[in-house]
Parts: structure tokens; sequence; C-alpha cells
């Protein structure tokens, strides 16, 4: 014989308060998604950081060389001024490029030139990086320590360079026009995640106290590039990416969620 049913205590997350008995906690909180903007604007700035991160490069190599010297600076805090320089515009452009490849996506139709295209920005970090990092081993004009120091600080740079430009949530043209035909009306997102909702009460986002809501393309733009599953099963959506959450047993709170 089932045992008796037991009654929980809620607490907000926010404010740490227990409710009332009998009160409901209060509807997530809704926030307009800002609009898409402009892929042609994001990738020119994109490329203009870009090309600051290797002229800080270029500037680099002469210390190394011996051709530049600030000498208000020791050679290694030079080196490693103009590495960082060099990080901050690598991953500031690789962020706008990642954004605007959301906003106007390459399509799939190549494989190599889409995987390329997406991930343009770990493709300038080697560049960025890895002739000073040879040139800075293979001097024979500065101190050991100064060439240990430097190089340590070059390859961190070339790691977090290199993972900042790689997109690990890649949408493809196909993709996202597929998502467009077959999605009507609002989509909800929770502040983390990749997954977006065509229901706001979709047992996914019972823990999220802040929901964005817009268009399919919002929530592209925004990294949200997968459909969630409770939400397709519901709707019988098929033909577009979703993520992999078993939905054999899940059973939606209400059946009249708004679209």
């Amino acid at each position: 014989m089932a045992g008796k049913k037991k009654e929980h205590t809620l607490v907000s997350a926010d404010t740490g308060q227990a409710l009332q008995s009998g009160q409901k906690p209060p509807k997530p909180q809704m926030v307009a998604a800002p609009p898409v903007g402009n892929a042609t604007s994001l990738r020119i700035g994109a490329v203009v950081l870009w090309v600051l991160a290797i002229v800080f490069e270029v500037l680099a190599l002469l210390v190394v060389l011996g051709k530049l010297n600030f000498k208000f600076l020791p050679t290694m805090w030079q080196l490693i001024l103009l590495i960082v320089l060099d990080l901050v515009c690598l991953i500031i452009g690789s962020q706008l490029w990642k954004k605007a490849n959301h906003i106007k996506p390459a399509s799939e139709k190549n494989p190599v030139k889409f995987w390329l295209w997406n991930n343009l920005g770990m493709i300038v970090a080697v560049v960025a990086f890895v002739p000073l990092i040879i040139l800075i081993l293979t001097s024979k004009d500065m101190d050991k320590k100064t060439k240990t120091i430097a190089a340590i600080v070059a390859v961190i740079a070339l790691l977090i360079g290199g993972a900042s430009g790689y997109d690990y949530n890649p949408v493809s043209q196909e993709q996202q026009q597929a998502a467009i035909e077959a999605i009507e009306g609002t989509v909800y997102w929770a502040p983390f995640g990749k997954v977006y909702h065509t229901h706001e009460d979709c047992g996914a986002l019972n823990q999220s106290d802040k929901l964005t809501y817009g268009t399919v393309e919002q929530a592209i733009a925004a990294n949200r590039t997968r459909l969630c599953s409770f939400c397709a099963k519901r709707d019988e959506i098929s033909g577009v990416v979703t993520d992999d959450v078993d939905v054999k047993d899940y059973i939606p709170e209400s059946t009249d969620a708004p679209q």
C-alpha cells in the first residue's frame, strides 16, 4: 500500500524564505531577448581585433629579436605585456566571430569548410602564438629565466586563446532554417545552458527563476542551439536538433502552455 504523500517545505532560492502553507512559488521572471544583431558588423569587429592581435605578436617577435626595446620595462615584462594584449584581442575577436556565426550560420554542405569557418578563432590563435613560442624557445640572446617564463606565458595564452576560439556548440544554416520552419511563436530559455523551449511550463525549467523569451533566431543567437527534447515530444516536432535527454517518462505539468 502506498504511503502517505510527504509534504514539502518550499524555500525560495532568491530569498531563502519558506513559502506559507498552500502558497505557490512565483512564476519565473520573463525578460525579452535583445535584438539579434548584425552578423557583418560583428565579423568586421572580429577581424579588426584579430589583426591587432597579430600586430602585438609582431611587436613581441621584434622584442625577442632585439630590434625593439621598451626601455622602461625589462625584456621579460615587455613580452608578457604584449602576449596578454595579444590574447585579449584574440579572445574578444573570437567571441564576436562565434556570435556572428550563430546569427548567420554557415552551410554544412561542405563539412571541412563548415568546421574551419566556425573555428577560425582557434586557427588565428595558432597563428598569433606558435611562431612566437618557437622563436622564444630557439632564441640564443635571451637569458634562461626570461626565455622560460615568456615561453610558459605564451603557451598558456595559446591554450586559452585556442579554447576560446573553438565553437563547442556550432549551428548550421540548415539547422537554423529547419528550426524556424518547424517552430512558430515564442520560445524560452534559462540564463544558463544550450537549450531553448517551446513551453514556459516545461519541467526542465522548474529550477529557473528567470527566463528569456523571443524567437528561434534570437535563441540561436544567444547560443541556445538545441530544442528541448521534452518540448519536442510534447509538440511532436521532428527534424530539429534537440538535446539528448531521455523523455519517455516525461509528463508535462499542463497541456495549455503558452506558445
